[in-house]
């Protein structure tokens, strides 16, 4: 049976992704507000209370600002690193403190690395998520890379990255030049030209499937990302490219069996006027 990766939304007004195995439903991040994370789960013929626990990167509020909301609202247990679950203000009884490095079992078929990643002001870490001998990455708000991150995300077989911005964009964008600066710097994000740098690093043969995520709406848009990414990977990978944006979920990717980018099969379709 697969592991399923579902982006319920990337962003800067909040990043959620469920990650499923057939005996565990997981949250990476919660960054929305407890009605906004219902209607998405809805969308997936899900409720909050589905959900056996939230993994949470860095205390963000984009990334882990509703993780208190789903303590209170659901009673969920939250795994998190302890400057992330101090800055948050979790609650202590429904809170579970995990070290960079050290396996995190998750029922009886998901183990999850965490792997320590640059960001400012933040203990930021990425997940590997391992079900049935395959494994997904999932990796948010860094500014650069490391070895040991090399190390743990190469040749996984589904990759999602954040591709946040274009370097052009962002230089003759409206922003100041106190925000680029620490856009730019190793404690910020990671642009489209870095990720397509990371990814050549780390895809193998084994690498299926990738997912850009986090994409700035005043400077990047999806065209750019995928160009620009393709162009530094198309010698060492040649499968599934998707992109997840705000507005989600859209579709999973299921990692241990074919035909891993499609449709969410039972997603209901927001209604249009």
């Amino acid at each position: 049976m697969p592991m399923t990766i579902t982006h319920l939304g990337t962003g800067s007004r909040g990043n959620a992704t469920l990650l499923e195995t057939p005996k565990v439903k997981v949250l990476v991040d919660q960054g929305f507000s407890g009605t906004q994370l219902a209607k998405r789960l809805a969308r997936l013929n899900l409720e909050p209370t589905d959900i056996d626990c939230l993994l949470i990167s860095h205390h963000h509020g984009d990334h882990g600002g509703g993780a208190v909301v789903c303590q209170n609202k659901w009673e969920l247990r939250v795994l998190a690193n302890e400057r992330t679950a101090l800055e948050l203000g979790l609650k202590p009884e429904l809170t579970t403190f995990f070290s960079s490095l050290d396996i995190v079992h998750i029922g009886d078929d998901l183990a999850v690395l965490p792997v320590p990643v640059p960001h400012d002001g933040s203990d930021n870490v990425a997940f590997v998520a391992s079900h049935a001998g395959e494994r997904a990455a999932i990796i948010t708000d860094l500014g650069s890379w490391t070895d040991e991150l090399v190390a743990h995300v190469r040749g996984c077989e589904h990759i999602s990255i954040e591709a946040n911005y274009d370097h052009n964009r962002l230089v003759s964008g409206p922003y100041p030049y106190s925000l680029k600066d620490r856009i730019t710097g190793r404690g910020g994000h990671l642009s489209n030209d870095q990720t397509g740098q990371f990814l050549a690093e780390v895809c193998t043969e084994s690498t299926r499937s990738i997912t850009l995520t986090h994409l700035s709406e005043k400077n990047n848009q999806p065209h750019i990302a995928e160009s620009t990414v393709l162009y530094y990977i198309d010698e060492v990978f040649n499968g599934d490219l998707t992109i997840s944006l705000q507005a989600g979920p859209d579709f999973s990717h299921y990692v241990g069996k074919e035909g891993h980018n499609e449709e969410t099969p039972n997603v209901k379709k927001p209604a249009t006027n």
